[in-house]
């Protein structure tokens, strides 16, 4: 009988042994620097002790039981309750064994640290430590490095969540700093960043890599592409005096170079050099404080001279290239320079990457205009799947194509991994059909009415086939008809794409006939009010909360309730009263719930984020704003009245029949608004059961064990869901894969939390803009001045008090009422059509659009001067 011969991992090799492929036994720094000495490059000689020697020690030290007990104990806190969380008498029985007080309260990080601090380092593994310690030299200072699993990899660097050690000398010196690497696996911030990334805290071990010490002149680090662009032809260059340690951990400011990939220098931003890390004789290092030299060449007007030479930068624009190419992507590397040779001491692929800046054509910028304001948020692959995918983008772009327009919200996603990491906004162009559009737009026009589609068939069995959705026991439906849930919701995509297709044109034309009448008589500045009239779902929905303020004014407790609490709060103290205290508000708001809770909180095109109704604390928020005793802003369609009444004062209607044709033109351009908001309000209608059956199979798939929890799912696709046959019976092997997308998917995404999908500079370009704090599209004319109100999302609507400078990365119907408060708004996003815009104009308060960095750069209660009518935004005097 043959076998197959197996070579058993050592405990320690030199770093030469080890290249990518062993990054389970060597860890990612390992691993990367290995490869390097590969390619060539100059990296330090050294050798790994490997995760083998790391799970021998660990398994000794009773690791395990403490690292399970671990996983079931949040960390700084205990259960949500505050209690301890429990334990089967299995495990209680290891933990007391191995924590050893018997409370039952849980390890914390610091308890596996102390276990492996305090190993015991057998003498075959101390042995082979002490003889690859000799092999680099009698007692020469070493760097001794952390190399988890987990780390340096593409979707998670883990930078500075283990320990290093610097000028270590001696061979006991040497074994000491690897069990404190290892120990440092289980910090706080280690355990936390884990968690965060959906890494298994058993699966993760560590290897510790020992390097001949750089006691180098200059050290930092660089980046293979620009971090805060994301362009990928620009080297970014940090450097600091002394031990690269002081740059890393953010203890100075480096000297900053821009270099092109050939290493010219493009910018240069002298440092200030607060302190500089040295090797102390013996070992160890030590801080010291610097003085600034004078300035001497170079850019920026700092206080010190250039670190590196002109060739110096050359040399290492040079390796960041090599480094590059080799391993195919970005790059973080961290370098030191020593008898004026540079050394390599770590590379990690670049993570939070922007995706690459590239300019974009005014076609781009106007559907990056809206895309942005609608996608305030990244989409999960489930967003992209379903909603995103077949929902409201979808629908406009198959009604430009039929009206002859192509490309138009087609192809704007890229993915990588399936995480949507950019926005590419499309260049629509048209197509040879559009010769038949006119004649299209006038049938369309000539027979479909705005007034009329309310009373459309089509619109009626949209609403009774969503209903019958609502109406579902979805916990009682079998597998295979849930699964169908999500299909028969999208589905109600196509009476929805019908109706926008058929009745579009009438408004369209009934909104132009009145853009161009007022405009000929010199009266456009009246428009935004004359449509201002029109009664729309979104106007019953304001009138609505209006009435729940009132109601909470009436009754002193509940307004007591309202001043003294948050709205999660209220929500809490409301659902806790069973009483008949506030039952009836409580009618009243779940009435609103049942009417107008079919609303998006954050995007429409978006099922990942809750609805209103899944969201009542949003409403409260709302409710709250309103609770002033101020008259608020005047009705909107006494605004209507009082504008038509200005607009028929004009000599040329004076005539009774010029006077009646301007009236009609202004009923049906009302009607165009209205089907406007209202259609965008009905078409929603289904996003409550496609979100809850979504969720529900979460469900399923979280007691089968495949999800951590039933909102994973929206890591998964649709298509990947529908592959599972039977929930109750997945085999392992599909099972794993799902759970392995969905762990990988989550740690792309939080590794890319804080890049934007797109650059706002190529969306909303900007020029000279004087003394302008913040500046973008003038949208609602007008000046105010007022103290500014940071709004982010929907659990911040409570916070806008009447007078505020509303400042918000986005807006959509939900955010409406705030708009009845605000003296101004100030948007990251959007255009002059969008629905900021379009309500600032309607209610008549300055709008300021597509800021880009409005939310970044203003800040809660400094006043500013908006004015609508210039794009500008300025501190008040």
């Amino acid at each position: 009988m043959s076998s197959t011969a197996v070579t058993p991992t050592p405990s320690v090799a030199p770093l030469t042994a080890f290249g990518a492929e062993d990054l389970p036994v060597a860890g990612g720094k390992a691993a990367n620097l290995g490869e390097l000495l590969r390619a060539g490059l100059p990296v330090p000689e050294g050798f790994v002790v490997t995760t083998e020697a790391y799970a021998a020690v660990a398994e000794s030290a009773g690791l395990q039981d403490l690292v399970a007990a671990l996983e079931r104990t949040p960390l700084a806190e205990g259960a949500p309750d505050g209690s301890a969380p429990e334990r089967s008498a299995e495990e209680e029985e290891a933990l007391s064994r191995v924590v050893g007080d018997g409370t039952g309260k849980g390890p914390a990080p610091a308890d596996l640290r102390a276990a492996l601090v305090g190993a015991v380092v057998p003498d075959a593994l101390r042995e082979g430590i002490v003889a690859a310690y000799g092999r680099l030299g009698a007692d020469v200072p070493v760097a001794v490095r952390s190399s988890a699993t987990a780390e340096d990899l593409p979707g998670a660097a883990f930078a500075g969540q283990q320990d290093t050690y610097l000028n270590v000398i001696g061979a006991e010196a040497v074994v000491d700093a690897v069990r404190r690497c290892w120990a440092s696996l289980w910090t706080d911030r280690a355990v936390a960043y884990r968690r965060e990334r959906a890494v298994d805290q058993a699966e993760v071990r560590i290897a510790v890599v020992v390097q001949v010490m750089v006691d180098s002149e200059v050290a930092g680090v660089m980046f293979t592409a620009d971090p805060v662009s994301g362009a990928r032809d620009r080297v970014v260059v940090d450097a600091g005096a002394g031990l690269g340690e002081a740059v890393v951990s953010g203890l100075v400011t480096p000297d900053h170079y821009l270099l092109d990939q050939r290493g010219r220098v493009l910018e240069w931003k002298p440092g200030r050099g607060e302190v500089v890390i040295r090797s102390v004789e013996g070992g160890g290092v030590r801080q010291e404080s610097e003085r600034a030299e004078p300035s001497e060449g170079g850019g920026g007007g700092g206080s010190r001279k250039a670190l590196l030479s002109d060739d110096q930068l050359t040399v290492l624009a040079a390796h960041a290239r090599t480094v590059a190419e080799h391993f195919g992507r970005p790059q973080d590397i961290e370098w030191a320079l020593s008898d004026q040779r540079f050394r390599i001491v770590q590379a990690r692929p670049m993570t939070a990457l922007p995706p690459p800046s590239v300019p974009l054509n005014r076609r781009q910028r106007l559907q990056a205009s809206v895309l942005t304001e609608y996608l305030p948020v990244r989409p999960y692959p489930m967003d992209v799947s379903t909603w995103l995918g077949r929902g409201p983008t979808e629908m406009m772009r198959k009604i430009a194509e039929y009206y002859g327009l192509v490309g138009t919200f087609q192809n704007y996603l890229r993915e990588e991994d399936g995480v949507v990491v950019q926005l590419v906004p499309p260049s629509p162009h048209p197509a040879p059909r559009v010769v038949l559009t006119p004649w299209k737009l006038a049938r369309k026009a000539l027979r479909f009415r705005p007034a009329d589609w309310a009373r459309d068939p089509r619109l009626a069995d949209l609403i009774a086939e969503a209903d019958t959705l609502d109406a579902l026991d979805l916990p009682a439906l079998p597998w295979a008809e849930l699964l169908q849930v999500p299909e028969r919701a999208l589905r109600l995509m196509v009476p929805c794409q019908e109706l926008r297709t058929d009745y579009l044109p009438g408004s369209g034309l009934a909104l132009a006939r009145m853009a161009v009448t007022t405009g000929l008589l010199g009266r456009r500045e009246l428009l935004a009010d004359l449509l201002g009239g029109a009664r729309t779902r979104t106007e019953d929905s304001n009138g609505a909360l209006r009435a729940l303020a009132e109601r909470v004014r009436a009754e002193p407790e509940l307004l007591r309730l309202f001043n003294d609490r948050e709205p999660a709060g209220v929500m809490a103290a409301l659902r806790e009263e069973t009483g008949t205290r506030f039952a009836e508000f409580r009618a009243r708001l779940d009435a609103f719930l049942r009417e107008y809770g079919r609303r998006e909180t954050a995007s429409p095109l978006l099922v990942s984020p809750p609805t209103l109704a899944e969201s009542p604390e949003v409403v409260l928020g709302l409710v709250r704003s309103q609770l002033s005793e101020s008259a608020g802003p005047e009705d909107g369609a006494s605004r209507s009245a009082q504008a038509l009444a200005r607009l028929l004062e004009h000599p040329l209607l004076r005539g009774r029949r010029a006077r009646a044709r301007v009236g009609r033109w202004l009923r049906a351009a009302q009607d165009g608004v209205a089907f406007r908001e209202d259609s965008h309000f009905y078409f929603t209608a289904m996003l409550p059961a496609l979100r809850r059956s979504l969720l529900e199979i979460g469900e399923r798939l979280r007691r089968a064990g495949v999800l951590e929890e039933a909102f994973d799912l929206f890591h998964l696709r649709l298509e990947e869901v529908g592959e599972v046959e039977d929930v109750t019976a997945i085999p392992a092997g599909q099972a794993e894969r799902l759970s392995s997308l969905v762990r990988d998917r989550a740690a792309k995404r939080a590794e890319l939390a804080g890049v934007p999908m797109i650059d706002p500079a190529r969306v909303f370009p900007r020029g000279d803009t004087g003394d302008a704090v913040v500046a973008g599209s003038p949208a609602s004319s007008g000046t105010v001045t007022g103290p500014v109100r940071v709004v982010l999302g929907a659990d911040d609507f409570h916070r806008l008090r009447e007078g505020d400078v509303l400042v918000c990365p986005y807006t959509n119907p939900a955010w409406t009422p705030l708009f009845q408060r605000a003296a101004a708004v100030v948007v990251d996003s959007g255009a002059i059509a969008s629905h900021a815009a379009i309500v600032a104009r309607e209610y008549g308060i300055p709008a300021v659009m597509g800021t880009g960095t409005g939310t970044a750069v203003l800040a809660d209660g400094e006043v500013v001067t908006v004015d609508g009518g210039s794009g500008r935004v300025t501190r008040a005097s």
